[in-house]
C-alpha cells in the first residue's frame, strides 16, 4: 500500500502557486472545544465547510461567509480551493456539506433543531486571517443563531 506524503505535497503545492515561505502547520498548545451543557438531542447545529455556494460570492474570496438555507445549495465551487484534486473528488456532495443527513438526524430526535445559516470559511493560506478575521465571523453569526454545535468539514 503506498502512502500519501500530504505535508511534502501540500509544501509542493504551494511552492507551484508561487508562495515563497513553505506553509507553517498550525500548533496548537490549547484545544478551544469543552463538554455540551446538554444533550446532543437538544442541540441546535450548524455546518461550517470550506467548499462555497454557487453562485453567491465572488471570486476570488478572502473572508468567511454565512448563507441561510432551507435546502442544500444547487451547486458548489471547489475549483480555487487548495485541496488535493487528484487523490479524491466532490462526486459526494454529502462528504462536505451533510445538510441531508443532518436534516435525517434532526427528525429522528438524534439533534435538536438545525440553525437557518451555514457557514463557508475558506482555505487559507495565512493562519493568521483565519484567526484574526474568519473565525471570530463565524462565531459572532453561531453565537447569533443561537448554535450549540457545529459539524467543521473541510475540504
Amino acid at each position: 500500500m503506498n502512502t500519501i506524503k500530504y505535508i511534502e505535497r501540500t509544501r509542493d503545492y504551494y511552492r507551484a502557486q508561487g508562495f515563497k515561505a513553505d506553509y507553517q502547520w498550525a500548533r496548537n498548545t490549547e484545544v478551544p472545544m469543552h463538554s455540551l451543557g446538554k444533550p446532543l438531542s437538544e442541540c441546535r447545529a450548524t455546518i461550517i465547510t470550506t467548499a462555497v455556494a454557487e453562485p453567491d460570492i465572488p471570486k476570488p474570496i478572502r473572508q468567511a461567509a454565512s448563507y441561510f438555507f432551507d435546502q442544500a445549495p444547487a451547486a458548489f465551487d471547489v475549483s480555487e480551493l487548495s485541496w488535493d484534486k487528484e487523490t479524491t473528488h466532490t462526486d459526494d456532495r454529502q462528504s462536505y456539506f451533510p445538510l441531508e443527513i443532518l436534516k435525517e438526524f434532526r427528525s429522528e430526535g438524534l439533534i435538536g433543531d438545525l440553525a437557518p445559516r451555514f457557514h463557508f470559511v475558506p482555505t487559507e493560506y495565512s493562519q493568521r486571517h483565519t484567526l484574526d478575521h474568519d473565525a471570530p465571523a463565524t462565531l459572532e453569526a453561531c453565537i447569533a443563531d443561537e448554535v450549540d454545535v457545529a459539524f467543521l468539514v473541510p475540504l
